[in-house]
């Protein structure tokens, strides 16, 4: 996955949450020169918004390296996209590990990111990694454009929906339990047609470096995920035919990223082996933009 000029064939989804079947090419959510070596072995793992794109490329990662996966979707939306990367997870799966679980949940609710988490905790007993993931973003021309319902959607989904998932997880986490939270380069760099996007973005990184400094005593690491032009389903679902096919291009290496290429970096902050002296920090796969703060 060499940098070099690349196009995606116009394409646009009318709905939100996109669908990963449909897209062309149908993103890249493993490799086969990873080489998994156990380093989540025995652990517990829940990816909110885990059936398509970088969720999707996370939950197998994970698998691969020996965790039992839960992830969570929008029943009567993604429901194939779910139920192939549930299939997928099985397969993946090492022989010490559980079953995976699909669960499908409005987590822009505190009642149903509960109901997710006890039903987690009654099948598993505990949580030992959570990956706040879910996201949606609209674009939008002026800020006159988002109204309340819209500002409320996605600030539900996109970091209301992170603050309910840990304050339940935490109950159920002992020291050496790891969260991971999905931002954006937009929250460093901005962006003129996503403000409303790009502003649920900042907040995550904001919440990761409070939530890791409240948590440090307790043995528990709290990181962030900052992908850049990742190619998923939210693409097709958010831009425009044109945008779309030219997407990705404006970066350093001239094309967007595949969810594989992110996926190792949420191996790397769930797994203490590797980085058990980060925390509050956030990674930067983005196809070498140049982020500072």
């Amino acid at each position: 996955m060499a940098s070099g000029k690349q196009n995606f064939p116009p394409q646009k989804q009318h709905t939100q949450p996109g669908k990963e079947h449909v897209m062309d090419p149908t993103p890249q959510f493993t490799c086969p020169e990873y080489k998994p070596s156990n380093k989540l072995q025995g652990k517990i793992a829940v990816v909110t918004g885990g059936d398509s794109g970088i969720g999707r490329a996370v939950c197998n990662l994970f698998a691969l390296e020996g965790a039992t996966v839960i992830f969570t979707y929008v029943k009567g939306q993604e429901d194939k996209d779910a139920r192939d990367t549930l299939e997928m997870i099985k397969k993946a799966k090492t022989a010490d590990a559980k079953d995976p679980m699909a669960i499908p949940a409005d987590l822009g609710f505190d009642e149903n990111c509960k109901r997710v988490v006890d039903e987690i905790v009654n099948a598993y007993g505990r949580i030992d990694i959570l990956v706040n993931n879910a996201a949606e973003q609209y674009e939008c021309e002026s800020v006159e454009e988002i109204d309340e319902p819209r500002l409320e959607r996605v600030f539900r989904t996109n970091i209301f929906s992170y603050f309910f998932m840990a304050r339940h997880c935490l109950k159920h986490m002992k020291e050496g339990s790891s969260i991971i939270n999905t931002t954006s380069v937009n929250a460093y760099k901005g962006h003129p047609t996503l403000l409303d996007y790009t502003s649920t973005k900042g907040a995550i990184v904001a919440f990761t470096r409070a939530l890791s400094l409240q948590l440090v005593k307790k043995g528990i690491r709290v990181n962030g995920v900052a992908p850049g032009p990742i190619w998923t389903p939210l693409i097709p679902a958010s831009f425009k035919e044109e945008k779309t096919a030219q997407f990705g291009s404006d970066v350093p290496m001239k094309r967007a990223g595949q969810p594989i290429e992110v996926a190792p970096s949420y191996v790397f902050l769930a797994c203490n082996q590797c980085s058990s002296y980060i925390t509050g920090q956030v990674l930067h796969p983005n196809g070498g933009t140049v982020v500072n703060a």
